[in-house]
């Protein structure tokens, strides 16, 4: 029976879903070399080894961001390291603003296709090697995994939207004009993350799902306040419905023949 590992990414207040995880190996970031701590309220900084649904999983309770003075190649080391650990699936979530209208706070999105502005694109940065990578022929996301995502979310009645995700460098909110630039260019959240940790994936051959927790919904005509507090609490609100789709994903990948 094939069982692949997963490699899985925890963004905002969505850490507890780590305690769900059986036979649990704990180490904390800033005793790994290379590892790049965060500062970021609900990110605890650990990597968690075990297993989740039957699958062995590595765990990544949290990330630091490109704002917090670190270059892509810093941010995706985390899911290259779980790849030599012999991770070939990513399953990635992060917190982000909704742009599109059909929106609601608490929403799940799963990302079927990006936009970066998070540069360089397409290089890597001076501190990776090598200088270039060879052009990505492939759609970042697997489809076969976000089909079955739907799939469960439907049956759990759950709200999981399909979009495109923009992440942007933070770590300010984005202003009224720029969600409308944003939801022009045909994004329907918007974030701070995810995108190096997903472009490291493809380039590395792993099958990549990402979530998106839609924590705020933004107005491009009300001026609004959004609050990092009021993101994690959203995060964790939601983070049962996310636990339900993705152990169901996990159940599955379990159960695949060879």
């Amino acid at each position: 029976m094939w069982q692949p590992a997963v490699a899985i990414v925890l963004g905002s207040g969505l850490g507890r879903l780590a305690e769900h995880v059986q036979h649990a190996s704990c180490i904390p970031y800033s005793s790994i070399p290379y590892f790049s701590t965060t500062s970021a309220v609900g990110h605890a900084g650990t990597v968690i080894c075990g297993y989740l649904a039957g699958l062995p999983v590595v765990l990544l309770q949290g990330r630091a961001h490109r704002y917090e003075g670190i270059s892509n190649c810093q941010a995706s080391f985390p899911v290259r390291c779980a790849r030599a650990l012999g991770a070939d699936i990513l399953i990635t979530t992060n917190a982000a603003g909704g742009l599109n209208p059909r929106f609601q706070t608490g929403d799940l999105m799963v990302l079927d296709s990006h936009l970066d502005f998070l540069w360089p694109r397409g290089q890597f940065e001076s501190d990776c090697q090598p200088t270039q990578i060879a052009p990505r022929r492939t759609p970042p996301y697997d489809w076969n995994l976000l089909t079955r995502a739907k799939e469960l979310a439907r049956r759990e009645n759950i709200t999981l939207h399909q979009g495109c995700y923009l992440a942007t460098l933070g770590p300010t909110y984005e202003t009224r004009s720029e969600y409308r630039m944003f939801r022009w260019a045909g994004a329907d959240a918007v974030g701070m993350s995810t995108l190096p940790e997903v472009l490291a994936a493809q380039e590395l051959s792993m099958r990549v799902l990402a979530f998106s927790v839609i924590t705020n919904v933004a107005s491009t005509d009300i001026p609004q306040t959004t609050t990092h507090a009021e993101v994690v609490d959203v995060g964790l609100a939601v983070g049962p419905k996310l636990l339900s789709i993705v152990s169901g994903l996990l159940e599955d990948l379990s159960g695949q023949p060879d």
